[in-house]
């Protein structure tokens, strides 16, 4: 009987934790899609969600290392206007507590980007602080 009881106890504590844990992706994943479905519609205000305000965005752009705040580098090249011609995806997620990060990718008909992000819980909201992202060409055909 008390081997019953302590299987049934791990079994309970066991899904319990993998709930948690699925709660946490999805959180991870709606804060993901802010961006992706902002940039993808030109809406800054949706996008601007996703960021913590000091988030900074790092890439290297003709050979040279650059650095910037987030929202006040998109905040410079969004334009209102139609949907973006682009297919996203999100195709890693890894949260452990507080901190997470992920892998989306941006597809466009030339090149797509892809994006790293890190992501902290802060005030119980999932927020990306850091942005790295490789701008990947597609072959010609």
């Amino acid at each position: 009987m008390k081997q019953l009881v302590l299987t049934f106890v791990i079994t309970v504590c066991a899904f319990s934790l993998t709930l948690a844990q699925s709660a946490e992706h999805d959180a991870v994943k709606k804060t993901l899609n802010y961006y992706l479905d902002g940039g993808t519609n030109n809406d800054f205000d949706t996008l601007k969600k996703a960021f913590h305000d000091t988030a900074t965005m790092r890439y290297i752009r003709d050979g040279e290392y650059k650095e910037v705040n987030a929202i006040d580098f998109f905040k410079g090249v969004m334009k209102p206007g139609g949907k973006q011609n682009r297919e996203t995806s999100i195709t890693h997620v890894d949260v452990s507590g507080h901190a997470a990060h992920a892998r989306v990718e941006i597809k466009y008909p030339k090149f797509t980007f892809i994006d790293f992000m890190n992501l902290l819980k802060i005030d119980g909201e999932w927020k990306i602080v850091n942005k790295i992202f490789y701008r990947k060409p597609h072959a010609a055909y």
